[in-house]
């Protein structure tokens, strides 16, 4: 989709993304300014990959709701993936996700929906796959929210959720700071680990621009992966 459709449907979205978040809910955003700078004014050519937990099915608009985020602009549209463990599984995927890390991409992490007020979940090894395998290594960003699972609660009214987002609610979105991976680095390290740890083998193709055979590949996208996980947690233990 693009040109005139395109931006109708990113107005509408934005627009009733703005009115749920903003008019109908009571949002606080914390550090939102970072956020702002990274999405209008990146290094050129670099991309932004953007993480947070999943508390509802409307996570994704709702989160860009906040006033003062340009949702309804469709020049800094962002791309969204949910289904982490399809990353790179055949070429088409390939190309998508390629495409997509280009510019802003958000990504769920843990996989699914969670409403339980609980730690951040094991995150799912997707996200870590896309920053080692972009060809410029994107700037990540962790937000953390709470409060979209009372505006989009699973279980509402016999274990349904509601026909449309609640209201009167209270939002809390924090926004952490920029994480820089030096994948060079954490390869060399991932290899090294990988000589003293045992993980199932599922045949994975060698990773040419790093050297790493599937055991280092593993170990690179489990160190990843626990460095966004922490941040994440970090973020989680402020909110309201």
């Amino acid at each position: 989709m693009a040109g005139i459709p395109r931006k109708a449907v990113i107005l509408m979205v934005g627009a009733f993304a703005k009115a749920v978040t903003t008019l109908l809910n009571n949002a606080s955003v914390r550090n939102a300014d970072t956020l702002l700078r990274l999405v209008r004014s990146r290094p050129p050519g670099v991309p932004l990959i953007t993480v947070s937990n999943h508390m509802s099915t409307l996570d994704d608009p709702l989160l860009w709701g906040f006033k003062g985020f340009p949702i309804t602009n469709s020049k800094l549209a962002r791309w969204v993936l949910a289904a982490e463990d399809i990353c790179f599984r055949n070429s088409l995927y390939s190309y998508f996700f390629r495409q997509a890390c280009r510019e802003q991409l958000h990504t769920f992490p843990e996989g699914k929906v969670n409403q339980e007020i609980a730690p951040i979940r094991r995150l799912k090894w997707g996200t870590a796959s896309l920053i080692v395998r972009a060809p410029v290594t994107p700037i990540v960003l962790p937000i953390v929210h709470r409060g979209f699972q009372e505006v989009m609660p699973e279980n509402y009214r016999s274990g349904r959720r509601p026909r449309f987002p609640l209201r009167n609610k209270n939002i809390d979105i924090i926004v952490g700071e920029p994480i820089e991976f030096d994948i060079a680095k954490l390869s060399r390290t991932a290899t090294s680990m990988s000589h003293s740890l045992s993980f199932p083998a599922f045949g994975w193709p060698k990773l040419t621009r790093y050297e790493l055979d599937e055991a280092a590949q593993k170990c690179l996208y489990m160190t990843i992966s626990d460095q966004i996980r922490t941040a994440m947690q970090v973020l989680l233990s402020q909110t309201r």
